[in-house]
């Protein structure tokens, strides 16, 4: 089944050694890139989750996103409102408009036999209906929601089976959300799905009215180069979730740690230069999850047995990032107040990055 996806052990194998004797080539692609000769008219935001620990309602989070002179900010969960109530929702969105800010919003687990799925809201159905709601007093153009985390390819059914259930649900609020002009953009989040699997859901439920939040740092959770990502969901993205990464090797597999922008291994020059083609008017967030450390264990035994379908030679190109990559000690802040520090300085120096040396944002 699925043979022309499947890595077996005599392909492993050969892979492993093709990425090895072939590193030099392949790793230019992700030399850390100087200034763009040209620069993109790409919008640039944050995604709040990056300024978790400060706890800001979705008021203050605007505050805090004019002050850093953003295009956009994302709000990616429905707890930073302190009222879904339409009239507070629109004078929100009045109130970011008057600082020149768009809002993109966001949810959680739309998939109802999900690990992740929460029945806070009612059922997913009823959820992604209140998402679609606040998403057009809001003014966003997209709703972002989740399938789950890569615990879900271990349920009855694996992947494919988490997939069918939250293509019913998408399906079932179609006309709502094309009647909204709202996209429910799905992410590929914390190792559920890749790339192929992510279009396979969006084309399985239409892609005129469902499309992709992009996460290049889940990417790497999944064995995925984000370029190679990138080329694969681009056509679908509607909004984004971005952040650096490094990867190298250890005992069970690789290493995965996010950074601040600029200081992983993502060559973000060749990145953006492709973005504005694949995706134009689509605004980039900057979403920093920094300091904590990820094992791929792919030289476990049992570890193949939920990704049936990854390509030998997508996985080629993570290898060498692997090969590429040398380890950095985890971060662990004091106490709180030292985390809200953190947390903060590591969006601060992404934006000036993404503003200074990449050229994105339209205020810069």
């Amino acid at each position: 089944m699925h043979s022309e996806f499947t890595v077996s052990r005599r392909q492993f194998a050969k892979t492993f050694s093709v990425a090895t004797a072939g590193l030099a080539v392949g790793l230019n692609s992700f030399a850390q890139s100087t200034a763009p000769s040209s620069k993109p008219q790409i919008k640039l935001g944050l995604d709040n989750f990056a300024v978790r620990a400060m706890k800001w309602n979705a008021a203050q989070l605007i505050d805090y996103a004019a002050t850093l002179n953003t295009d956009s900010l994302f709000i990616s969960d429905l707890d930073a409102f302190e009222s879904l109530e339409e009239n507070h929702l629109k004078e929100l969105r009045q109130n970011a408009a008057d600082r020149g800010l768009q809002i993109h919003v966001g949810t959680w687990s739309i998939c109802p036999t999900s690990k992740s799925f929460r029945n806070k809201h009612g059922t997913a159905e009823e959820h992604l209906a209140l998402g679609i709601r606040v998403a057009k007093a809001l003014g966003s153009p997209v709703i972002r929601v989740i399938l789950g985390n890569g615990e879900d390819r271990k349920t009855d059914g694996g992947i494919e089976a988490r997939i069918a259930d939250t293509v019913k649900v998408c399906k079932a609020l179609r006309n709502e959300a094309m009647d909204a002009n709202v996209k429910i953009a799905m992410e590929n989040h914390a190792g559920d799905m890749q790339a192929p699997e992510l279009v396979q859901l969006i084309e399985a439920a239409g892609k005129e009215y469902v499309g992709v939040n992009m996460d290049s740092g889940n990417a790497l959770w999944t064995m995925e180069d984000p370029l190679q990502t990138l080329e694969i969901l681009g056509p679908y993205v509607a909004t984004t979730s971005l952040r650096d990464g490094l990867i190298w090797e250890s005992e069970n597999g690789a290493t995965v740690q996010w950074t601040a922008m600029g200081e992983g291994m993502i060559d973000w020059k060749t990145y953006f230069t492709r973005f504005a083609e694949l995706c134009p008017g689509v605004p980039v967030h900057i979403e920093t999850i920094s300091g904590f450390n990820r094992e791929i264990p792919y030289l476990k035994e049992d570890f193949w047995s939920v990704w049936p379908r990854t390509k030998a030679s997508d996985f080629a190109k993570f290898l060498a990032l692997a090969k590429q990559g040398k380890p950095k000690p985890t971060h662990k802040s004091a106490n709180h107040e030292a985390e809200q520090t953190y947390q903060k300085g590591e969006i601060e120096r992404s934006i000036g990055y993404c503003r200074n040396i990449l050229g994105l944002g339209r205020q810069s």
